[in-house]
Formats: C-alpha cells, structure tokens, sequence
C-alpha cells in the first residue's frame, strides 16, 4: 500500500495521480522520470484537464472489472475517487491555472495533494490545495546545485537557491493548509547536516516532515547506484536526528517505503480530516473495511 494510507488515511484504489504540466525546471539526479521538458502548442483549460483525468481514471480501471481476483467492492469505490495527487511528472506550479484546477477537483469532492520543488513562490501564494508538499532535497545551495540540478534562471519558470527559500517562505505565511516538507535522502549525496536542514524546513512552519529514502527505480538508475539507496535504519536515524533539531516527534514510520513522518504534535485527528474519516481507514491494512461504496447517478449511468 502507499505510505500516505498509513499516514494521512488516503486509499490507494480512490486516489487519483495525475499531472497538468509535463516538464520541470530541475533535473534531480535521484528522479525516476525521464526528465524531458515540453513544450506544449496549447494549455488546456482546468476543466478539460479534470474531466480529462477522471475519464482517463475510468478507463484504466475498466478492463479490471471482470478479473476474478479483482474485489468488486474496491473497484466500484475506485471509480469514485476521493482524492488527487497532483504530482505525477514534471513540475505542477508551472501550469499556469492551478489555482483554478484545484478548485475544479475541489468542486467535486475531492481532497488535493500539490507536490512541488518550491521554485515558484508566486504561484505558492495563490493555490490552496488540501496539504501542500513541498521537496527540500539540500541542506545548502552548494548541495542543491549538485543533487537538484536547476535549469536556467533566465527561463520562464527557471529554478535556484533563492527561489527554493523565498517558497520555503512563503509556504511559512500560510495557515489555510497543511503542509509537508519531504526531504529524499540519497547516500552519500545530501544525507548530511541535519541541523541546516531544520533551519531551512522551520522557515515553511510545515505541519509535518517526511524523511524517505532515495529508491533506485526508473531513470535515475542512469544516474545512481543501488548503494545510493539508504537503509530504513539510516533514514530512521537521520529523521530522529532531524526531529531533535526541529523539535518535532517521530509520528510514524514506513520500514517497506524506507519513510518516517515527524510531526510538531500527537494529536491524531490532524492526520485524517477532511479526507477518508478514522473509522474507515485500517492504517496497518489500508481500509480493508467493506462499507460507504459512493454509487453515484452519473457512475451508474456510465458503467452499470
């Protein structure tokens, strides 16, 4: 299951991932992608892309109906999605009408994650999506030039140092959202100075910090070796030494996803609201409870 069903209660199977802009303006030396930067002729407008996503959800899921193994419950609960990851690939802040976008999901329903390299402060300032992540990967510019690789600040969208602090910044401003920091640790690479760290993530004041492992999937397997991946014990020990520094707890730990969730506070109930309720969600099993299937008229009309 995805760590964030055991962090934050979002069900794999209703959850959306999806992207409105195909490039990005760092080339991460630990990202899966390709890293190919489009061009697009023409954007198309937030309610083409909502309504785009959603039917693309559908037919994806189709073709699992009439497997046998496929739990007919799960598969009519997926195709009413609850939730949108707005990260899949390239860089989210740069399609132009976000703000609009999250609105459109938010209209039907549905609780928005924004992942995001936080080189688009002015952008920062106009979405409100339901938590907001931010990716601090460096614990310094000198780091970041390395591990980050920003492309041209003359480019419309260009990314830099500067530009990841005045977004660490401005998320800090805002009160109206949850936030994460997410910091992917590479060996040997920026698993180091956990102190600059904190300093960096306290100026975002974020609700919650994810300390994970790099993993060696995709194209950065171009890129990194196998022993560039951290151990869940290194990751443990590295997020507990960031916690000390933050003054935050160690919330909760995924060993299979070589994660750990720090937190400012205990307090459970910040964990779930406003998405998939407490008594739904089985965090260890991610909601194997068979129960509140959303049977829409519009979802029976199309696939009954």
């Amino acid at each position: 299951m995805c760590y964030k069903g055991r962090f934050y209660g979002i069900r794999s199977h209703r959850c959306v991932q999806m992207s409105p802009y195909i490039g990005c303006n760092q080339r991460c030396m630990f990202c899966w992608r390709p890293g190919v930067q489009f061009s697009p002729e023409r954007i198309d407008s937030p309610s083409v892309v909502a309504e785009g996503v959603l039917e693309a959800h559908r037919r994806l899921l189709w073709g699992y109906k009439g497997a046998p193994t496929t739990d007919q419950i799960r598969f009519r609960e997926a195709l009413s999605p609850l939730h949108v990851a707005i990260s899949l690939i390239g860089e989210p802040t740069l399609y132009p009408y976000l703000p609009a976008l999250i609105r459109e999901f938010s209209d039907r329903g549905m609780s928005t994650f924004v992942v995001s390299n936080a080189t688009q402060p002015e952008m920062l300032k106009k979405i409100s999506p339901t938590m907001l992540y931010l990716s601090l990967d460096a614990p310094s510019e000198l780091v970041y030039e390395k591990v980050c690789r920003p492309q041209s600040k003359a480019l419309p969208g260009g990314a830099g140092w500067d530009r990841v602090i005045e977004g660490l910044e401005v998320t800090g401003e805002r009160s109206d959202i949850r936030k994460t920091i997410r910091v992917t640790l590479v060996n040997g690479f920026n698993d180091i100075h956990p102190e600059d760290y904190a300093r960096l993530i306290l100026l975002a004041d974020p609700d919650f910090v994810e300390v994970k492992a790099y993993m060696h999937v995709g194209y950065s397997r171009k890129r990194l070796s196998r022993d560039a991946m951290p151990s869940h014990e290194q990751v443990h020990a590295f997020a507990s030494k960031l916690a000390e520094h933050l003054g935050y707890h160690v919330r909760d730990q995924s060993p299979i996803s070589r994660i750990v969730l720090l937190s400012r506070e205990w307090d459970y109930e910040r964990l779930f609201p406003p998405f998939d309720s407490p008594e739904d969600v089985d965090v260890e099993n991610e909601g194997e409870k068979e129960g509140d299937i959303e049977e829409t008229s519009s979802w029976r009309e199309t696939y009954a």
